[in-house]
């Protein structure tokens, strides 16, 4: 990570962020992450580990530790660390980025439900871009971006096909049935039947990753990355029930890696604060309102200058930008 992203994951601006931050003080929020983080280090000094720094940055614990021996195992464990069968170092979350998902936990659980029925539609408005490489006549890569923008009308149930309608015309999705949602194509109904509990749900979003993103599958997402992946798209492409979307946020707040950036901005111009998880030289953003916390979208950065683009570039973003229920496929939702 070069010096511009060292400064956008600045401890001291991680709190300020934080502090202005609106809803409950840290002392009432019910996950407590950073407090079981706190007992982890606490726990690792007890056993002898000696601590390995993985990159030179300050870390979010800092601001959290209760004292200067708590701060230097907080630094150990921000990073990583060798454990005594010599496995590689392994990123926790930060704790800035856990009390972050924390508050938005609380948000979203106190939101009203969408009042929908079965034969109803969740619809979906985003607006945004991906980016193509294509190759050029002298034999090299160029980027250009791809629309994104599209509206989405989605089964209730599951009894219709899913409709998307973009700058290409539009799509119906073949009608799957009750039965056949799932966490890559998901239904309200479907949403419902998720554990509540962000240990259990996890571990349903995991068995899934692995399945797909596993040491044997070929893949190179793998499975931390593909859960972060999962979670943002199942709270971006369907509206969930209040509960499973704070136990998705506060499931997040257990993967390994996942920090907060201060600063953000959605694809619809719209500034924000976000949690984010950098893979293969890039970090994928949710972006958050900083006054409602509610999820205003999510992008890629690039870290390094590649055929893709600069460093700092979003190759991909899209942006939130209308929810509602409407009774037919196709229909805008009344305001």
């Amino acid at each position: 990570m070069n010096a511009a992203d060292d400064a956008l994951l600045d401890p001291h601006e991680g709190a300020e962020t934080l502090r202005r931050l609106p809803g409950l003080s840290d002392a009432d929020l019910q996950f407590r992450g950073h407090h079981r983080i706190k007992e982890h280090l606490m726990r690792e000094t007890a056993r002898n580990i000696r601590p390995t720094r993985t990159r030179s940055r300050r870390p979010m614990a800092l601001f959290l530790a209760a004292g200067a021996a708590t701060c230097a195992v907080a630094l150990a464990v921000t990073f990583g660390m060798n454990g005594s069968d010599g496995r590689p170092p392994v990123a926790r979350p930060e704790p800035a980025a856990v009390q972050l998902l924390d508050r938005v936990a609380l948000a979203a659980q106190a939101a009203p439900a969408p009042a929908v029925r079965d034969g109803q539609f969740l619809y979906t408005k985003t607006t945004g871009h991906s980016t193509a490489l294509s190759e050029t006549t002298g034999g090299g890569m160029e980027p250009s971006r791809t629309d994104e923008s599209a509206e989405r009308w989605v089964s209730v149930d599951g009894t219709a096909g899913t409709l998307t309608v973009n700058a290409k015309g539009s799509t119906t999705d073949p009608v799957r049935g009750k039965d056949s949602a799932s966490l890559n194509g998901p239904t309200y109904r479907f949403l419902e039947t998720l554990p509540t509990d962000p240990d259990r749900l996890l571990e349903t979003i995991y068995a899934d990753a692995r399945s797909h993103h596993g040491s044997d599958s070929g893949s190179t997402t793998g499975p931390d990355q593909q859960a972060f992946v999962a979670i943002g798209d199942l709270l971006r492409t369907v509206e969930a029930p209040p509960g499973i979307s704070a136990a998705l946020y506060r499931a997040a707040a257990r993967i390994p890696g996942v920090v907060l950036v201060p600063e953000s901005t959605d694809a619809a111009g719209r500034a924000g604060v976000a949690v984010a998880r950098v893979h293969n030289g890039e970090r994928t953003e949710w972006i958050f309102d900083k006054g409602s916390l509610r999820l205003l979208g999510e992008r890629t950065v690039l870290l390094k200058d590649s055929a893709w683009g600069k460093a700092g570039t979003p190759v991909t973003s899209v942006a939130i930008v209308g929810r509602g229920v409407a009774d037919k496929a196709g229909q805008t939702p009344r305001q």
